[in-house]
């Protein structure tokens, strides 16, 4: 429910606060005195609507998922819309976005001020047969849980069955291009880090002649080796640095000459055709390891194509073991929704007795089978397609639904907003959309605009919205309720009559 809403500075309105209970909370006032304006704020105060306030707050007891939104839960979570230069919005001060605001809010709060068509859809209709069921029926509800996991299971193996036999379709060309694609790669056999090595190469052979010549000169200085030594030993210097420094310079040269004489051996074509080889695999693929990765994957692909055969077969004998089992539960669910559709019927057809609105039709037709079993609910109105219902027929019907829902509630049921729902009805149909609403607000908090004094003397809170310089909001007792309801009787010159008749309707309700 929302405990709590502030306002401050939007259209007639400078700053206005309430506290609210739970239950039915009417808003009543003069036209023009700002009471759509005032319930667009509530809306807007959790994102669902948008305005040009400076602040719209609301004090919620609605819980947040913590993990999904990143925000943290409060014993009651503040929920703020303010506007400076930009809108922003936060929950317990923590920075948010209006979608996910908006995503929250949703979940618990319904505004019921446009032809919405999801209380009417197949799938929210035997929703609500099945809750009907679950609160006398407990097996009900197992059976229909134990459908729902079976049915998820069947649907995962057919999409995989699908997958196969559109695989199937192609299979003899995916095999042979995975071969293609595999030979071509083995054809090469590359090795991680051969085209470094084959480019050392290429550049080996590229300096042989010049490395080969440069050595050949350098070997005289091996010639003045002993006449070095000499002239060292007589200036009385240790030579072994120097015969140090030519026995490692003879040994460059010895292992040169042996790399030059395995040079030798080299094809310098084959080399270039190995370069080209690896350079067109790494165009191809991105490097060496890539083009294995990618034929590791061929391969992979190349071995469920094998086996796919044997993979079909045994998900067609699962799907064919599921199936069976989900048809003897869908049965059983169809049966259990038979016994509970008459008197389902009987009892919307008592709401929209009392609403004043045509006897409905409801029966379950069947279709193939589902997440929820072999059955769709189908709704009428005797005589009137539901599009072509006006708003205030629309609404009322919207009510006996969720009136018939309340039934089965095991818990709350949120916060409901309607604007003007009793507009342009008689006493006798205003007093039963207010009965209704009251029979509703046993599990939703609900907020109403009214014009009529049959749902304004019905709900259990009441605030008055009137304009001097600006617009103002007050909670009323039941004195100025009784005073409240009598203007809405018989306008702003309030007649004893009037009072009177107020006095009677508010203590009949009350009583």
């Amino acid at each position: 429910m929302i405990e709590r809403f502030y306002l401050k500075e939007f259209l007639t309105f400078k700053e206005a606060e309430m506290e609210f209970h739970p239950g039915l909370v009417v808003f009543t006032g003069p036209s023009g005195s700002g009471k759509s304006i005032l319930m667009r704020s509530i809306l807007a105060s959790v994102g669902l609507e948008n305005v040009d306030a400076q602040i719209c707050e609301s004090s919620v007891a609605w819980r947040i998922d913590e993990d999904r939104y990143g925000l943290q839960n409060e014993s009651i979570n503040i929920f703020r819309h303010v506007k400076k230069e930009k809108t922003r919005y936060f929950i317990n001060n923590q920075s948010t976005s209006k979608s996910s605001m908006e995503s929250i809010s949703s979940k618990h709060l319904r505004h019921l001020s446009l032809k919405d068509y999801s209380d009417f859809e197949p799938s929210a209709l035997l929703n609500l047969l099945d809750e009907r069921l679950s609160a006398h029926t407990p097996n009900h509800l197992q059976v229909l849980q134990a459908h729902q996991e079976k049915y998820s299971q069947f649907k995962a193996l057919s999409d995989q069955l699908k997958e196969i036999e559109e695989k199937e379709k192609n299979l003899s060309e995916l095999k042979e291009f995975a071969l293609y694609e595999i030979n071509k790669i083995d054809a090469i056999k590359p090795r991680i880090g051969e085209d470094e090595e084959l480019n050392l190469i290429k550049k080996q052979l590229s300096k042989k002649e010049k490395i080969e010549n440069a050595i050949a000169e350098a070997q005289s200085i091996f010639g003045y080796e002993s006449s070095v030594s000499s002239a060292l030993g007589l200036l009385e210097v240790d030579s072994a640095f120097f015969d140090d420094a030519m026995n490692e310079l003879r040994s460059i040269f010895e292992s040169a000459s042996e790399r030059l004489e395995e040079l030798e051996e080299v094809s310098v074509e084959s080399i270039l055709d190995r370069i080209e080889q690896i350079s067109e695999l790494k165009r191809r693929y991105g490097g060496v390891e890539e083009a294995l990765a990618y034929r590791e994957q061929k391969a992979l692909e190349l071995e469920s194509y094998e086996t796919i055969e044997h993979s079909k077969d045994d998900l067609v004998k699962q799907i064919a073991l599921l199936k069976g089992s989900l048809e003897v539960s869908a049965k059983e669910l169809s049966q259990n929704r038979q016994g509970v559709l008459k008197g389902t019927l009987e009892k919307l057809n008592e709401y929209l007795g009392m609403l004043y609105l045509r006897e409905a039709t409801l029966h379950l037709e069947s279709i193939p089978l589902s997440f929820s079993g072999e059955d769709k609910v189908i709704l009428g109105l005797a005589g009137t397609r539901l599009d072509k219902l006006s708003s205030g027929e629309f609404n009322r019907l919207r009510l006996a639904l969720l009136a018939l829902g309340v039934e089965s509630m095991q818990e709350n049921g949120g916060v409901l907003m309607l604007d003007e729902i009793d507009a342009n009805l008689s006493g006798e149909e205003s007093m039963s959309v207010a009965k209704v609403l009251r029979h509703l607000s046993t599990h939703y908090q609900i907020f109403v605009i009214s014009h009529q004094p049959q749902l304004t003397s019905m709900g259990q809170q009441h605030f008055l919205i009137y304009k001097d310089d600006e617009s103002r909001v007050r909670e009323l007792n039941d004195e100025e309720r009784i005073e409240e309801i009598a203007r809405i009787i018989s306008g702003e010159s309030v007649s004893d009559e009037a009072r009177g008749f107020a006095r009677d309707l508010f203590e009949r309700i009350r009583g």
